[in-house]
């Protein structure tokens, strides 16, 4: 027999940001990792609308701090009412470079970037160190926030 929900979040101010943060070792397993935490915390939030392209770009930034760094990777998640940010730091100083094909090419790799930046709303280079991490590249998505 548990309180009444009512009752039970009286206490509570509303939520106006969540803040998660996931630290991902330098791993051929870390771009699933993150994408399934990224995935579950907006599930948990009811932001079904944001998951697929949320995954989508957060595999994309994983994967570059796996394949262009020799280090681990700090991941953010930043979910207010009106956006969604989520930053990838890591270890190099090196910013991410941006890479079109060329009309008709196909490519394996090389388009990560290119693709957050046509599926995301805005992204960019965090212009300030967190901790041991050299940078942060991010991406932001519109879309409500429920807590």
């Amino acid at each position: 027999m548990g309180l009444d929900p009512a009752r039970r979040a009286a206490h509570r101010s509303p939520q106006l940001a969540y803040d998660y943060s996931l630290f991902a070792p330098g791993d051929a397993r870390a771009p699933k990792v993150c994408r399934d935490f990224v995935r579950v915390v907006l599930l948990a939030l009811g932001r079904e609308a944001l998951v697929v392209p949320a995954a989508l770009c957060t595999s994309e930034l994983v994967t570059n701090v796996h394949l262009h760094t020799k280090g681990s990777a700090m991941l953010r998640l930043l979910a207010t009412p009106a956006r969604l940010r989520i930053s990838v730091f890591d270890e190099s100083p090196d910013p991410p470079v941006v890479t079109r094909q060329a009309a008709g090419a196909a490519a394996c790799w090389g388009r990560g970037i290119a693709l957050v930046s046509e599926v995301a709303d805005a992204w960019g280079v965090a212009g300030e160190r967190a901790g041991r991490y050299a940078k942060g590249v991010w991406f932001e998505l519109g879309g409500e926030v429920e807590g």
